[in-house]
This record gives C-alpha cells, structure tokens and sequence, in this order.
C-alpha cells in the first residue's frame, strides 16, 4: 500500500465515525469522496498533497461543533479558525504516520488552513474544488433554505475565492440565473 493510499485510508476510517448523515452515509466521509471526485475530475494529474488536503480538508468535523462557539461572526469565525486547525493537525498527524516528509506533511497543513489563498498555486487549487464540490452537491440544498439576497452574497463569496480559470470554468458547467453568473464573470 502507497502512503498515498494508507493516508487516504486513514482519513476515511475516521470521516466514517461521523454520527451525521447525508443519504445514509456519514456526513464528513460523503464530502471528502466528493471533494476526491472534483479532483479527479478537475486536476487530473494532481500530486499527492492536492488529494491529501481535499479529502481530509473537513476530517472529523463533527467533533468542534458551532453551538460550543459564542453567536455571531466573531463566533463563527472563531469557530471556522478552529475547524481549519483541527483538519490541519490530524491531517498532517496522518500524513507523519503514514511516512510523508516534512515538506509535504507542512504543505498540507498550509491548504487546509487556506494559508496564501490568491497567492499560493496548491491552495488556490485546494479553494476551487472546495468551491465546485459546493456548486455541485451542497448549493441547491442550501439555496432552498435562504433567501435571494443571501443565496446572492454566498455566491459573490464563493465566486471571490476561486481562480479565474474555475469562474471560468462555472459559467460554462453550470446553468446558473444572470444575478448569480454575473459574479462569476468579472474575473
């Protein structure tokens, strides 16, 4: 077995102890399978690092859970640099343990905390398969629950975060209403 294969096994054991579930599977494992798919599918000739971060980037999410953090934003990102923290050190605890040195274990660590967005080529490509594994499994549920002016800032957000290429990418993949294609096209 790779170390590729061992740190990917290792994640999933531990996304499967999710007690939440999506269409009978435990929640976490579903994302990371998903987030494994937008890699192959949009980077192809990924390196390891790419396929480590995307995978674990939401291991054991259950475990800090968002009512344990005060309400508002300063909770909520309180709670989000807590998250991003947790997912680096157990991702790169398994990376260690699998036999990855410390340059990659370190580069991991660096994606997931979403260190250099904008300016770091790994984590830029780390942040579109995010942004495309939101598209394409999570958006519609969430664009059901909220309203069109909240729907509008999540995607503005999320058209923010991504690379020129995956914008571009988004408005040729997806059907989306002129409002919404509109953030995408002003890259």
């Amino acid at each position: 077995m790779t170390k590729l294969e061992r740190t990917i096994d290792a994640i999933d054991a531990a996304n499967a102890l999710d007690p939440r579930e999506i269409d009978g599977h435990p929640e976490a494992l579903l994302y990371g399978q998903r987030m494994s798919a937008q890699v192959e599918r949009l980077f192809p000739d990924a390196n390891d690092v790419l396929k480590i971060a995307a995978r674990g980037q939401h291991i054991e999410r259950w475990i800090l859970q968002r009512a344990a953090y005060p309400a508002g934003r300063i909770g909520y990102l309180t709670w989000r640099k807590d998250l991003a923290a947790h997912h680096s050190a157990r991702v790169c605890e398994l990376m260690t343990a699998a036999g990855y040195d410390s340059e990659r274990v370190n580069t991991v660590g660096r994606m997931i905390r979403k260190e250099g967005l904008k300016r770091d080529a790994d984590v830029q490509a780390l942040e579109d398969v995010i942004c495309f594994t939101f598209l394409t499994w999570y958006f519609a549920p969430f664009a059901a629950k909220h309203s069109p002016e909240k729907i509008q800032r999540i995607v503005e957000k999320t058209a923010r975060k991504m690379s020129a290429d995956a914008s571009a990418r988004v408005l040729k993949e997806f059907d989306l209403p002129s409002d919404l294609a509109a953030a995408f096209q002003s890259k």
